[in-house]
């Protein structure tokens, strides 16, 4: 099965709801598509959250790859997306974008990831599956 642009998207696209969603997806799925420690998770832990030992929800997805960071943050309930291209740690812009826009910009991403790596093109494959 070729991977195909619109076809990732659409798989990225389908489980938009929210930020807990994308989460689950961005480590789960599709973690042996990505390098190690390229994706971050940062929680927002109530103090119900602390006592019981949980993680709290999740609050903000950064995914590095390249020179190109993706974030998505829950602001108001709504994805927020930014994308910034940085060099050496030096961010050298930074753009707020749709979430469609994010989505079609993580997917170019991982579509290049994957033609570099057989485990990336067979996460993304599992991924678009549905699976």
């Amino acid at each position: 099965m070729a991977m195909d642009f619109d076809m990732v998207a659409a798989a990225l696209r389908r489980d938009t709801a929210d930020l807990a969603t994308y989460a689950r997806v961005l480590t789960g799925t599709l973690a042996d598509a990505l390098p190690p420690g390229c994706v971050t998770v940062e929680h927002e832990r109530s103090l119900g959250d602390r006592l019981r030992g949980r993680d709290g929800r999740p609050h903000r997805i950064v995914v590095r790859l390249g020179e190109r960071t993706l974030s998505l943050t829950a602001a108001a309930g709504r994805p927020v997306g930014e994308i910034h291209h940085e060099v050496r740690g030096v961010v050298l812009s930074r753009d707020q974008v749709t979430l469609d826009v994010w989505v079609r910009a993580l997917a170019e991403e991982l579509l290049a990831q994957a033609e570099a790596d057989a485990r990336a093109a067979e996460a993304l494959r599992r991924l678009v599956a549905g699976g």
